[in-house]
C-alpha cells in the first residue's frame, strides 16, 4: 500500500508544482518546467518499481506534465506557443544528453567519488538516448496538431477533457511505440516487448486521465507574471 500512496503523492505534488510554476511565472514558467521535466523524467525512468501488480519504470508522471503543458499552451496561447515549448524541450534534452556524454569522457581523478554514479545515471546506451529524443519530438509535434484537431470538433469549455485526453492519449501511444521500437526491438522476445509497450502505455494513459482536473484549474488560472 505504501508504494500506491507514494505514487499518488508524487502525482499530486508534481502536477501541483506545475500549476504553481504557471501561477507565479506565467508562460515563462511553463517553458522552464518543460525543460526541467524532460531532464528529470529521463533520470526517473532509470528506477524500476512494481505498482498495481505490474513492473514499470518511474518518470511517467513527470513526463506527463510535458504533454499537459503543450495542451495548456495550445489552449490559452495558441499553436505557436505550444510548438515553442516542444522545440525548447527537445533542445534541452538533446543538449543535456550530448554534454553529459562529453563529461563522462573526462578521466576521473583517483580520489573522485562521483564518476561511477554519473556514469550510472547518464551513461545511456545510444539506442535508449535516440529512442527518448525521437519519441519526445515526434509525439509532442503530433500532440500540438491533434489538439487543434480536437479543438475544432469539441470547442466547448465542458469538452476540455476530451481535447486533453484525446490528443494526449494518441500522442503518448506514438511516444511509447517509437521509444520501445528504437530502444528495445530485437533485444527481447516479441511477447516481452509487447508487454513492455502495453504496461508503459497503460501507466501513461492513467496519468493523462487523472490530470484532467488540473487542466481545468490551469485553464481558469490567471498567472501573476503574464
Amino acid at each position: 500500500m505504501i508504494i500506491i500512496f507514494l505514487w499518488i503523492l508524487m502525482f499530486i505534488l508534481t502536477f501541483s508544482l506545475t500549476l504553481a510554476c504557471y501561477r507565479f511565472f506565467g508562460k515563462t514558467g511553463l517553458y522552464a518546467w518543460i525543460s526541467l521535466a524532460t531532464v528529470l523524467a529521463n533520470l526517473q525512468v532509470l528506477k524500476t518499481i512494481e505498482l498495481f501488480g505490474i513492473t514499470l519504470t518511474l518518470g511517467n508522471i513527470m513526463y506527463g506534465t510535458t504533454f499537459f503543458i503543450i495542451v495548456l499552451l495550445n489552449e490559452k496561447y495558441g499553436v505557436k506557443a505550444a510548438k515553442k515549448a516542444v522545440y525548447l524541450g527537445f533542445f534541452i534534452l538533446l543538449a543535456t544528453t550530448v554534454i553529459m556524454q562529453i563529461i563522462l569522457l573526462f578521466p576521473p581523478h583517483p580520489n573522485d567519488i562521483a564518476h561511477a554514479h554519473l556514469k550510472a545515471l547518464f551513461g545511456l546506451l545510444p539506442r535508449l538516448a535516440v529512442g527518448s529524443i525521437v519519441g519526445y519530438y515526434a509525439s509532442h509535434m503530433v500532440n500540438v496538431s491533434l489538439y487543434r484537431f480536437f479543438q475544432t470538433r469539441y470547442p466547448g469549455e465542458h469538452h476540455l477533457w476530451i481535447r486533453n485526453t484525446g490528443s494526449t492519449s494518441i500522442s503518448q501511444l506514438i511516444d511509447t511505440l517509437l521509444f520501445c521500437l528504437i530502444a528495445f526491438w530485437g533485444l527481447y522476445p516479441i511477447e516481452v516487448w509487447l508487454e513492455i509497450v502495453i504496461t508503459t502505455y497503460v501507466m501513461k494513459w492513467l496519468v493523462v486521465v487523472l490530470d484532467n482536473p488540473f487542466i481545468y484549474v490551469a485553464k481558469k488560472m490567471k498567472p501573476l507574471d503574464d
